[in-house]
């Protein structure tokens, strides 16, 4: 009898899944915890992108490189350098923080006129319909002037009523809400966070009961909100809020059950009940945040974000959101940082000398000076890469989540080592310091969005290995299936693929390592081949070692958050260092920039070997760990470092006035417009020391060091005098501190002064200059 073929394999088939699959079945079923339905609802938000093709360990780095840059239109090109510029000019950061504690109100209705706050909302509800990389661009620049200034073009862009209504909002709320939040005529903020829920949404206490109540004189179903909201942007002005809470319907006039989840509602201020709590003050840095507070607050269920189809989809909603502005807002800010760091720091190491040379030329000055210039090359990259796939309709929340994490970490380590540089300068506030609010701005940038800790240890990881592994996410949910036989059907078709992609993996992860990465793929002509080599043959062992830990580990993953932590550093080294290799072929490969790519590649392929051995010396299953260690580093994990030749090297970048340097700090605000500001004295400081340092070169042949010395012995000339003098009186005036009048400062020292006779002083002049050291 011949036993037709598609029958055979049926059958084969048949008895893999019921004998080999069903007891792998249950032992994982046993393993494996459900997904809690926040953990689903944040994995189902947003897409999966690049990192998708990183868990595969084989990643088309063409399709990288052929994605099309983040560019700007003529008209958004335009906005930057009209009213951006404009708005920079108008701000004084020191008067904002330390006097006025809030923008001017000339600048509020310039942002308003300007529709700074609609930059995001169609052009049909009246807003600007700018992309994300303008988005991005303008939230960079203006942070680069002031983080107040910043935060407040940040948060009506960013995650809010104005990005939920577009992505979730009815017809007629967005015809109502979107042309008055275009306009300014509404300031939007967004109720999150209460006190005792943070990362923790499920322990959200704000409530909204469905009731009937009286709404404009009628008897209406609605919902009775009560909430406590604190660490709300823009919540001491704010006219309209989203509002996230549980919603509870305890006699089913909907008839979907007592407890219907997080839902998000529209809620304007002025609605009796809502309350705005007094002031937070964030660090000193004085953008609006506080509490607000809502009792017994009655509105119909039209006030629901999306209407009632919506309801229970609040957490869902508010991740989706979070996956873009997680990508923009943060990052923006972060690049700001690390760019004004960089600039300022080279400059200033340039004219700020000790032992008659300048600081910069010292090794240990040269160390955090290279990675300044790396920090600020490698976020603008991957903030670009990241704005530019947004703009392709990518939500990519675990790209995201990397975002957000390395871009403000890198941020905070950019701004101690510019403080570290520029020592007694920077700690001493005034009109001068411009690093004070830089530095004072980290813990927020740190915390907000989801705190650092939380995004390295559980987010990263966590969700990228369900979301962005090509099968676990399906293993998952045919192991949470309800019915068993389907369940089972289904996890037989998805294991024994990942198993074929396993020993695939195992095999690339065997030749890119046993070959230290000369077998592993790069892009068809891209420039430095080698680096996008040892790419591929990192991205083939995090995927075997993502897959043993997975077997090996089970659930227990989400316990192991160092060994979590670990793996996602892997995955977030390698969508950096793919950003920065993107950058350097995007821009043109320019030569001047190898340096600081090799730097950057360098320091990255530490950090992954760091990682790497980390994950390695604590995986409980020590056979795995083994295993992983004979097929991707049979000789051992590379322990990669910049060179001394190098670190020097990228660290002469910023110490001079070159394109080279325009290009890493591009479109950052320098006092342009102003009359005086400390950025354009330390610009003009720094193109006149460079400008004289020929003419202490002939001074230093000679063994001379007095310039009129010099002058009078003939060495210089009169006119080289005179541009030296200039450019030693200039470099004094940036090195100067700010001092202040005692009673100035306190009202104590004043209140003494003025119970002791008058008697004769000096006068202190209110902002007295006298030069800084350390």
């Amino acid at each position: 009898m011949v036993i037709p073929t598609g029958s055979l394999i049926m059958d084969l088939r048949t008895f893999r899944r019921d004998f080999i699959t069903r007891p792998l079945f249950r032992q994982a079923a046993r393993v494996m915890p459900p997904i809690s339905e926040t953990e689903r609802e944040a994995i189902d938000a947003g897409t999966v992108w690049w990192d998708g093709a990183l868990f595969t360990g084989d990643p088309d780095w063409n399709k990288l490189l052929a994605m099309p840059p983040a560019k700007l239109t003529e008209e958004e090109r335009a906005f930057m350098d009209g009213p951006v510029r404009q708005l920079c000019a108008m701000v004084d950061d020191w008067k904002i923080v330390w006097q006025d504690r809030d923008l001017p109100a000339e600048v509020w209705n310039f942002m308003r006129e300007k529709k700074f706050f609609g930059m995001i909302i169609p052009k049909k509800y009246g807003g600007l319909g700018f992309s994300n990389t303008a988005h991005s661009e303008v939230v960079r620049t203006v942070s680069s002037c002031s983080v107040v200034a910043g935060v407040s073009v940040m948060v009506p862009n960013s995650l809010g009523p104005g990005e939920l209504l577009m992505h979730f909002g009815t017809d007629e709320q967005r015809d109502y809400w979107l042309p008055r939040l275009a306009d300014g005529r509404e300031i939007p903020c967004f109720g999150l966070t209460s006190p005792d829920a943070g990362s923790d949404a499920a322990a959200m206490t704000d409530t909204g009961l469905v009731e009937y109540g009286m709404w404009k004189g009628k008897k209406t179903l609605g919902i009775r909100l009560n909430f406590h909201k604190r660490y709300i942007t823009l919540g001491p002005i704010a006219t309209v809020m989203g509002l996230a809470f549980k919603m509870h319907d305890p006699e089913n006039h909907l008839g979907r059950g007592e407890d219907l989840g997080i839902t998000v509602a529209l809620l304007p201020t002025s609605t009796p009940g809502v309350s705005h709590g007094e002031r937070h003050i964030p660090q000193f840095t004085y953008f609006q945040n506080g509490p607000l507070y809502g009792k017994d607050v009655f509105v119909p269920l039209d006030h629901i974000l999306g209407g009632e189809e919506r309801i229970g989809q609040g957490w869902k909603m508010l991740m989706t959101a979070l996956a873009a502005g997680r990508g923009i807002s943060l990052p923006s800010q972060s690049a700001a940082s690390a760019a004004i760091c960089a600039r300022t720091t080279g400059a200033y190491a340039r004219i700020r000398t000790q032992f008659n040379v300048p600081i910069g030329m010292f090794e240990g000055i040269r160390q955090p000076l290279a990675d300044l210039a790396a920090n600020a090359y490698l976020i603008d990259a991957a903030r670009r890469l990241t704005v530019a796939a947004l703009d392709e309709g990518h939500r990519p929340s675990v790209i995201s989540a990397i975002m957000k994490y390395h871009a403000t970490d890198r941020m905070r380590d950019s701004i101690v080592k510019a403080m570290d540089i520029h020592g007694g300068k920077a700690i001493i506030d005034g009109p001068r310091n411009y690093l004070g609010g830089q530095y004072r701005s980290v813990p927020i940038g740190i915390t907000v969005e989801g705190a650092n800790i939380l995004t390295r240890n559980l987010m990263i990881f966590g969700q990228g290995a369900i979301r962005s592994h090509p099968y676990m996410l399906e293993e998952l949910q045919a192991l949470s299936d309800s019915d068993k036989a389907r369940g089972l059907d289904r996890f037989d078709r998805t294991l024994w693929k990942h198993i074929g992609h396993a020993f695939a993996t195992a095999w690339r992860a065997f030749s890119r390592g046993w070959s230290g990465g000369r077998l592993a793929p790069a892009p068809e002509g891209a420039a430095m081949p080698h680096h996008w080599q040892q790419l591929s043959r990192y991205a083939s062992a995090f995927a075997l070692l993502t897959d043993l830990s997975l077997a090996t580990l089970g659930g227990a993953l989400k316990r192991k958050e160092m060994i979590s932590a670990r793996l996602g550093d892997i995955l977030s080294e390698l969508y950096l260092l793919g950003a920065v290799l993107k950058r350097f072929e995007d821009e043109g490969r320019q030569e001047e920039d190898r340096p600081i790519v090799d730097y950057v590649m360098a320091q990255g392929q530490g950090r992954i070997a760091a990682a790497f051995a980390g994950v390695l010396d604590n995986l409980p299953a020590r056979w795995a760990a083994v295993l992983v260690r004979l097929i991707a580093f049979p000789v051992g994990l590379p322990d990669n470092a910049p060179s001394d030749r190098l670190t020097n090297e990228v660290a002469e970048t910023l110490m001079r006035n070159s394109p080279q340097r325009d290009r890493l700090t591009p479109d950052i605000y320098l006092g342009e417009g102003r009359q005086e500001h400390p950025l354009q004295d330390l610009e003009q400081a720094f193109a006149l020391v460079e400008a004289a340092d020929p003419i202490e070169k002939k001074m230093r042949e000679k063994r001379v060091r007095d310039p009129e010395e010099a002058r009078d012995k003939g060495i210089i000339s009169e006119a080289e005098f005179t541009r030296l003098a200039e450019a030693k009186a200039t470099a004094a005036r940036v090195i100067a501190v700010d001092a202040f009048p005692m009673e100035e400062i306190s009202p104590i020292a004043a209140q003494h002064r003025q119970t002791k006779a008058p008697r004769a002083r000096r006068a202190a002049p209110r902002q007295s200059r006298t030069a800084g050291s350390t």
